[in-house]
């Protein structure tokens, strides 16, 4: 599998914390190792997206095209 992003992740991205940023290129690592790493927790959001863990505060967004995850999104997680 392959990564590639898109602007929406891209600008959150370089706005986010230096700890969120290193713990979502840890997460990615661990996507593009085996979508069920226990510490990803991703999940079907709807029925193109799915949804994982940064943190516990944080999650991202992603579709799956072929051999490719697409990111979408990553935002603070509504409480």
């Amino acid at each position: 599998m392959r990564i590639r992003t898109t602007r929406h992740v891209d600008r959150p991205y370089a706005n986010a914390p230096p700890a969120i940023k290193r713990a979502f290129l840890t997460q990615v690592a661990f996507l593009l190792d085996d979508i069920r790493h226990p510490s990803l927790r991703a999940k079907k959001y709807d029925a193109e997206r799915w949804q994982a863990h940064v943190t516990r505060d944080w999650r991202f967004y992603f579709r799956i095209e072929e051999n490719t995850y697409v990111l979408l999104d990553i935002i603070p997680h509504p409480k």
